[in-house]
């Protein structure tokens, strides 16, 4: 037998001498896809003031029976198109004597039902018929994609009208045209990441395990296309309400007295001259909540962008 010394491992040779062994370091957690989101929009403290002032605004509207000093509806021919600060009137009244700021707190319910309701019905009805169109391909992708390239052959604006037009005004009808014409472009972008999906490795490889079409839909196409969707879909909200604002001006939105902001600037305008201020109150609502949802959509794509 060889006389050579065999050496003690490190952790039996610490015990040997008293001291105790050093002990695994805990594995680290690893944050998902949308942990990484959160953390880089906590640290992103413009985007989270302007979500505040969405908050804002959209507890305004929510809390309007609460805020309003007025009834928006009460007209009063006594107290017409007075000044900023008249009374209890704090931006004035307008050329019924109704009080502004009480209209305009009403008006943001029907502002933001109609920016808000359309784009999540667009984005249900497009995202589908773009997933489905993405990752069938052929003669199918053909049929959906040039189907809503007819409504992408007319300017946004023009095409709201006709329909609005066609249908009638109102607030149900006002919902269905603003639908069909944000549905095709959000389409358009769920088609491009389900095509570019449906060729990776993943969803090779699910197809070889056995998977059905429905499971690789829901369990490896859905999921990477909803990033990008909802990115795009936070963008349109302000051009929904400006839609919606420029429906109600042109007399094809929601029949008055309904609080509206698009409507009070389309009754305010022949007033424009004796109270220019007072008749862009409505306006500075549309103008603000327009850029808050912007620079929040723009946060949120910068968060959302897995190469930032």
């Amino acid at each position: 037998m060889s006389g050579a010394l065999v050496e003690a491992p490190p952790a039996a040779d610490a015990r040997a001498q008293g001291v105790p062994a050093r002990e695994a370091e805990p594995a680290t957690r690893v944050r998902g896809y949308w942990g990484n989101v959160w953390q880089r929009l906590r640290y992103d403290y413009a985007t989270l003031f302007f979500l505040f002032v969405i908050l804002l605004i959209v507890a305004s509207a929510v809390f309007a029976p609460l805020l309003s000093p007025f009834d928006p509806n009460k007209a009063s021919m006594a107290h017409r198109l007075k000044p900023l600060f008249y009374h209890d009137n704090i931006l004035g009244t307008d050329e019924q004597g109704r009080d502004i700021l009480s209209r305009i707190l009403y008006g943001g319910r029907t502002s933001l039902l109609m920016g808000i309701v359309p784009v999540v019905a667009a984005t249900f009805v497009g995202g589908l018929f773009g997933v489905v169109a993405g990752y069938a391909g052929g003669r199918l992708n053909t049929i959906i994609m040039r189907s809503m390239d007819v409504f992408f052959a007319f300017p946004s604006v023009l095409l709201a009208v006709a329909i609005s037009g066609s249908l009638g005004g109102g607030m149900v009808n006002q919902l269905i045209t603003l639908t069909v014409v944000l549905t095709p472009p959000l389409c358009r972008v769920a088609e491009t990441s389900a095509s570019q999906i449906r060729s990776m490795d993943f969803v090779d490889a699910a197809r070889a395990s056995g998977a059905s079409t429905v499971s690789i839909l829901l369990h490896h196409v859905l999921v990477n296309v909803v990033s990008p969707v909802l990115v795009y879909a936070s963008t349109l909200v302000s051009a929904s309400i400006l839609l919606a604002s420029g429906l109600s001006f042109l007399g094809l939105g929601v029949s008055p007295p309904t609080p509206d902001w698009g409507l009070m600037l389309s009754t305010l305008r022949e007033a424009i001259y004796v109270r220019p201020i007072v008749c862009a109150m409505p306006g500075v609502a549309i103008l603000l909540t327009s850029i808050a949802f912007n620079l929040v959509s723009d946060g949120l794509r910068q968060a959302m962008d897995v190469k930032a």
